[in-house]
């Protein structure tokens, strides 16, 4: 018989990732009872991993309190047994608004690139990457995205508030995008994707850049595509819109309907920002099934949010309705930001699941680090998600099935009042208890 045992978050009782033993399981009988039904027969996507975005702004910050809790923040993402076990990452390419400010790797009008140096990542973010990589025992599957073409390249001749890319850099701009790949890896950190444009349909008071959906088609197919083959990179994986999933399919649509410009494109990338319309996710898969999904980028905004949960349960709804809608990986923004919820050069402050207080150096654990911990911890690289039957309305969930054979159920309980239940395997069935605004992983071992 499997052993059942689970893990436990919960708002009231102060656990955190804690394990709770070995379930007594026994032979399915219990009738009127609630229930979940596992079938690992069914299957649908693997995943790629979980991790979050090593940003100027958090790399800084981790520079600003002692090499101590610096290197224990580090461990408590990245090390499986003492962390969350995070293998993916993201990197902006030059600045985003989690800089110090605006920058680029060129000087002003230098349309051949021949002044491009990325030194600056070498002060804090490059550093952070390794030692990275160094606890999670392996290199960290990157992601990098621009927020904004260099000034002179734009409409508008700023890198903040939206503009486009002038017609005659689409060449330069694309090739900016290989040297950044190859600079990186001459530092040891390779890049397995790249996004065309962080949030294109934003104009925003920090780096951006417009794209329509046929903008963005055009220039992958004619020019970024064609160049990252031309490099070398065509093993480097283009990733296409990286914003909400409000307008995901009409975007996706207008790239991937193409068939040369499809050609080039791993997947799309997505944002949580201004709805859960999950199910939007899902058709994006349905119309482009040989194409793949990533969750790119959710932070919560407004600042710094100590101690509170419905952070947490954000992240864990958005996570279960994401891979439930054949999401393939999660990708959380900063890793971590200061007492202000920076720093930001233009002041948009957000929350972060560590805290770093950089005044007393003190470092903060927030609910949305542990409940993102329920996944990343017990649902590896590798694993693929396995039908799941419920007739209980007011649960969360999904399941996967590891590469060694482990199976891993995550419920969440956002309610105010506990739930009672049987998780049935086969034959095998577990019955339990989730206590009100908590969230289990329910592990299977054969």
């Amino acid at each position: 018989m499997a052993k059942w045992t689970k893990v436990l978050t919960s708002r009231d009782s102060g656990e955190r990732l804690a394990y709770q033993g070995e379930l007594a399981a026994g032979v399915n009988s219990a009738e009127g009872q609630a229930h979940i039904k596992l079938d690992p027969a069914r299957t649908y996507q693997s995943i790629v991993g979980f991790g979050g975005a090593f940003t100027e702004a958090t790399a800084y910050t981790l520079s600003r309190i002692s090499p101590e809790k610096r290197a224990e923040v580090i461990s408590k993402y990245f090390d499986l047994e003492q962390g969350l076990g995070y293998t993916i990452g993201r990197v902006h390419i030059h600045s985003c608004d989690f800089a110090l400010g605006n920058y680029t790797y060129v000087e002003d009008n230098d349309a051949e690139l021949k002044t491009f140096d990325i030194s600056r990542e070498r002060k804090w973010v490059l550093p952070l990457i390794h030692d990275a990589a160094k606890a999670a025992g392996q290199d960290i599957t990157m992601l990098a995205s621009p927020w904004s073409p260099p000034a002179w390249m734009k409409t508008n001749g700023e890198m903040n508030h939206g503009g486009q890319l002038k017609p005659e850099f689409r060449e330069a701009w694309a090739l900016y995008y290989t040297k950044f790949i190859k600079a990186f890896r001459e530092e040891g950190v390779p890049i397995w994707a790249i996004t065309v444009q962080n949030e294109p349909a934003a104009v925003q008071t920090w780096d951006s850049c417009i794209y329509s959906g046929e903008e963005e088609r055009d220039f992958v197919r004619d020019h970024l595509g064609p160049t990252m083959h031309r490099e070398g990179l065509a093993d480097v994986n283009i990733l296409i819109w990286d914003h909400n999933r409000d307008l995901i399919v009409e975007r996706a649509s207008a790239v991937l309907s193409d068939p040369e410009a499809a050609k080039y494109v791993w997947g799309t990338g997505f944002h949580w920002y201004v709805s859960e319309a999950f199910e939007e996710v899902g058709k994006v898969h349905e119309l482009f099934p040989d194409k793949h999904l990533l969750f790119t980028e959710g932070c919560q905004e407004g600042g710094v949010k100590l101690g509170e949960w419905f952070t947490g349960e954000r992240y864990g709804r958005n996570i279960i309705g994401d891979l439930n809608n054949w999401t393939e990986g999660y990708l959380d923004w900063n890793l971590v930001l200061d007492e202000t919820g920076g720093p930001n050069h233009v002041n948009n402050l957000c929350d972060a699941p560590i805290i770093a207080d950089t005044t007393t150096d003190t470092v903060h654990y927030n609910s949305s680090y542990y409940y993102i911990g329920h996944f990343s911890k017990y649902i590896r690289p590798g694993a693929v998600r396995i039908g799941l039957e419920s007739d209980i309305t007011n649960l969360y969930m999904t399941a996967f099935k590891n590469e060694d054979g482990s199976i891993a159920v995550v419920v969440q309980n956002e309610g105010d009042a506990g739930q009672d239940f049987t998780l049935e395997l086969g034959a095998d069935s577990v019955s339990d208890h989730l206590s009100a605004h908590s969230i289990a992983t329910y592990l299977i071992k054969p």
